[in-house]
């Protein structure tokens, strides 16, 4: 007696192959895949990106470098430091709302803050046009402050000193020595209760008064005369 496959039997027998084929095939292809990757890999350069990353955090500093030395030149090409804070005129203004100031007095004070003398001068040009700077009147309002505790010899020597001219010193010379005994005497009278009792106290009452600057026709006619001290 033959026998003859069925129709279920040849099923089974087509899934059984089927079964078999992909078992054999598919570590084959397996095996093709990661060849190619590895022959793929190994052709491509490898890239690193730690040794990326630290290459551009080493350009960009570089790139500040650079922006910072251009920034140097050119404020080496300037030739100028960039000046901060109020203007000379601003300065000057400042100084002659306290009290009045001489011109020489008013230079020599913004010369720290100026580049050269010719700025200087400039500025207080501009001033005493505007009426801010005048050595007239800074004359005086410095006749007016010292008068009542020195004589016309400490002040005139000040007066000078500030660069008023010989003109204006002289007519405030010839003012202060029409007052000069009257303003002595009150100076006396604050420092001392008496004329002097001998000849160590003139001295003494004598040389206080000459400090102040006060004539010394006027000093024998407050403390007396006492020969030659």
């Amino acid at each position: 007696m033959s026998w003859k496959p069925t129709l279920a039997s040849a099923d089974r027998l087509r899934a059984k192959l089927d079964d078999e084929f992909e078992t054999v095939a598919k570590p084959q292809g397996l095996r093709r895949t990661s060849d190619a990757r590895r022959e793929q890999e190994a052709v491509a350069p490898t890239v690193d990106t730690g040794e990326w990353q630290r290459s551009s955090e080493q350009r960009a500093p570089a790139r500040g470098r650079r922006a910072a030395s251009v920034d140097g030149q050119a404020g080496a090409d300037d030739g100028k430091p960039e000046r901060k804070g109020p203007s000379l005129k601003m300065r000057a203004v400042g100084y002659l709302s306290r009290r009045e100031h001489a011109r020489e007095e008013l230079a020599r004070k913004l010369s720290a803050y100026a580049d050269d003398a010719a700025e200087v001068e400039a500025v207080l040009d501009t001033l005493e046009k505007e009426g801010w700077l005048s050595t007239e009147r800074f004359a005086q309002s410095l006749v007016h402050r010292r008068a009542s505790r020195q004589g016309a010899a400490r002040i005139v020597q000040e007066l000078r000193q500030h660069g008023v001219d010989d003109v204006q010193v002289a007519e405030l010379r010839d003012q202060l020595r029409a007052t000069e005994y009257d303003r002595a005497l009150e100076v006396w009278k604050k420092r001392f209760d008496a004329k002097p009792a001998d000849r160590a106290a003139y001295a003494k009452q004598a040389r206080f008064l000459a400090s102040r600057g006060f004539a010394h026709d006027v000093i024998r006619r407050i403390v007396g005369d006492h020969d030659e001290e």
